[in-house]
């Protein structure tokens, strides 16, 4: 199973700039979108399912902001939109869809651009990780895909002496992703790639993405039960929809 995660910043722009002639191409048996900001029936639907995909959609309430989705090629037993929790809902940040051998969650987690995002992102974050140990108790083999907006090593990041104040490297954010990784998961890219210069999302300022002083800030965290399972791990720099990047991970189940 070929995994991918994607902010794409906009999925009607990134359509519009050739999104689906990229998707035809990879394969991609799913694929976590993250930041869509639009509604299903705002979306040229028509499009994905002539690629396959059958396609499912959490937006937040507010138009045009945040909002995740999935696209799979296999139908899933189940989809949950959302996590039950009114206030990660209503922003449109998670949604899972379930399978018989694995169940795949898009995730887009706040970031922290001012003082009170920045508080709202931990708060996010606790409940985010103790919403996760009790759906790990039902659906152990789990993996969570997508934008997490935060760099976990220095290896990660293009400047971590820099960028040690700035949210998305805060030792606080590192703090919690490295326990959220130790409550049993696996960053399956650095589980087979220990590279660095390995980013997945560039600033638009001081061009940024061609002299390549990024941030890798989007994962597909695997659940430790999957750990033999993981074939290929991957970033995929060239796709160049977004200010993001596409991550992924291939699974022989």
């Amino acid at each position: 199973m070929k995994v991918l995660s994607y902010n794409v910043n906009g999925i009607r722009a990134a359509l519009n700039k050739g999104f689906a002639d990229w998707l035809k191409a990879t394969q991609a048996d799913v694929i976590c979108i993250q930041e869509i900001k639009a509604l299903e029936e705002q979306v040229d639907t028509e499009v994905l399912e002539a690629l396959g995909y059958h396609h499912f959609w959490f937006s937040a309430q507010k138009k045009g902001y945040s909002g995740v989705a999935i696209f799979s090629k296999i139908k899933p037993n189940n989809v949950s939109y959302g996590s039950g929790i009114e206030h990660m809902d209503f922003e449109g940040r998670i949604i899972r869809a379930d399978f018989d051998e694995v169940s795949i969650m898009s995730l887009y987690l706040p970031s922290g651009t001012n003082i009170d995002r920045l508080e709202y992102k931990f708060k996010f974050m606790d409940e985010f990780q103790d919403y996760i140990n009790e759906l790990k108790k039902d659906f152990p083999n789990l993996i969570i895909c997508g934008d997490y907006n935060i760099c976990h090593e220095a290896i990660d990041i293009h400047d971590p002496v820099r960028n040690k104040k700035v949210s998305g490297f805060l030792p606080k954010e590192r703090a919690w992703l490295d326990d959220f990784m130790n409550s049993g998961f696996i960053d399956s890219f650095r589980h087979l790639n220990s590279q660095p210069h390995q980013y997945s999302w560039w600033s638009y300022r001081a061009n940024a993405r061609n002299n390549n002083k990024g941030w890798r800030i989007d994962y597909a965290l695997v659940s430790a039960p999957l750990k033999d399972k993981i074939k290929g791990s991957f970033i995929l720099p060239e796709a160049k929809h977004s200010d993001h990047c596409p991550v992924g991970v291939e699974l022989n189940l």
